[in-house]
């Protein structure tokens, strides 16, 4: 019976006082990963040693706090009246295009100070990226957030989803779609289609152009499902950002093929 459907216990395990989340879990994991790949990929690349332990260092705590200032700044109306609850990341509540705002441009700058190809370190990031965000998603499934609009079982059951996922979509007596997982998803296969990218040795900077491109496009579909997107009046921040970062990485891509300003291709060792 639907009635004695209980969700997954978002609390991972307590410490004392202390509660561990699933959602920081698998947060967690996924910038685990993420960081795994992309400093294995540095040695094949040859990449300076540390390159990306020394940048997350930067990168992580600038990207969850541009990601919290961002979500924060699109729901002022509630935020302004309960203060305390700003710091509560734990509860959801980080936006992922703006922890790629902020993570982009602390790389732009250690790139700067390290002498680095700024290209060439995004394209190695790229997968680690789109795969980190893939694993991320689980973290709202674990909180039942970030679900589209309401549907039936039989209509989940048709998608032959798991019960366990079904389950987690019952929500205060209703089901809701997935949207968590059809985004998860297509990031997965994101992270496949860049893997093979680097076979192709495509120009520089290629790659992360392609990430943003594959993202965005999944992006902009998901969000229209999506019941609690962040707006702008009556747009959807998230589509309007996915439909700019297509238009500006084909233009980027355009613009420096015709004007060949880079011939480095993803497979040069130079930096």
């Amino acid at each position: 019976m639907n009635e004695n459907i209980q969700p997954l216990n978002p609390i991972a395990f307590s410490l004392g006082p202390i509660e561990v989340h699933w959602y920081g879990i698998i947060i967690g994991c996924g910038l685990a990963l993420a960081l795994f790949l992309a400093i294995r990929e540095e040695k094949r690349r040859g990449l300076p040693k540390d390159t990306f332990a020394d940048l997350m260092l930067w990168a992580i705590p600038i990207a969850i706090i541009s990601a919290r200032i961002y979500y924060v700044a699109f729901e002022w109306d509630y935020y302004q009246n309960h203060p305390g609850d700003i710091i509560k990341i734990w509860n959801g509540g980080i936006a992922i295009h703006g922890a790629l705002i902020g993570s982009v441009i602390t790389a732009y700058v250690y790139c700067k100070t390290r002498g680095i190809s700024f290209w060439k370190l995004t394209d190695i990031a790229a997968p680690s990226i789109i795969l980190g965000q893939a694993i991320g998603r689980w973290g709202n499934f674990m909180n039942q957030e970030a679900h589209g609009g309401e549907v039936t079982r039989s209509f989940l059951e048709n998608l032959h989803l798991p019960d366990f996922i079904i389950n987690q979509m019952y929500i205060n007596g209703t089901y809701y779609q997935p949207t968590f997982f059809y985004e998860s998803i297509w990031d997965f296969a994101g992270f496949i289609l860049l893997i093979l990218l680097r076979r192709v040795n495509l120009r520089r900077g290629e790659i992360f152009l392609s990430y943003l491109i594959w993202y965005s496009i999944g992006r902009f579909y998901v969000e229209g499902l999506r019941t609690d997107s962040l707006m702008l009046g009556s747009l959807r921040m998230a589509q309007m950002i996915s439909i700019a970062l297509i238009v500006a990485a084909i233009i980027i891509i355009v613009y420096r093929r015709a004007r060949s300003t880079s011939k480095a291709r993803y497979l040069d060792l130079e930096n």
